[in-house]
């Protein structure tokens, strides 16, 4: 069974910086797409940033040069590093896998983690 674990979430002030991490097992594909994503209650779950197995990136307009996407193969692990965080970030943040882009871009990834908090305080 995939499993997707992220951490490094956690409460800073705004301007602060994180670094989140998803780590993911018994991925039984050559290729992938990841996603990070982030849900605050009431609101639709949106996708920040992606990457691929050959490591084509993309980004939301919300986050774009801000944070910043990028992966460590031989540790099975995405990174998300966010700098110059807002309050509007807070929320909660999950990676999501897909073997493909499509699944991964709707929202709707084959494989979830279980979300890490990021709070960032005024």
């Amino acid at each position: 069974q995939v499993q997707l674990v992220e951490s490094g979430g956690g409460s800073v002030p705004a301007g602060g910086a994180l670094r989140l991490s998803c780590q993911v097992s018994r991925w039984p594909h050559s290729t992938y797409c990841m996603g990070w994503f982030r849900q605050v209650p009431g609101k639709e779950r949106e996708g920040v940033a992606f990457i691929d197995s050959i490591g084509s990136i993309r980004y939301s307009d919300s986050v774009k040069g801000r944070f910043t996407i990028s992966q460590d193969k031989a540790k099975s692990t995405v990174y998300l590093q966010m700098n110059s965080l807002k309050v509007e970030d807070t929320a909660m943040y999950y990676c999501g896998a897909a073997q493909f882009w499509s699944p991964v871009l709707s929202g709707q990834p084959d494989y979830w983690g279980q979300g890490t908090q990021v709070t960032v305080s005024s």
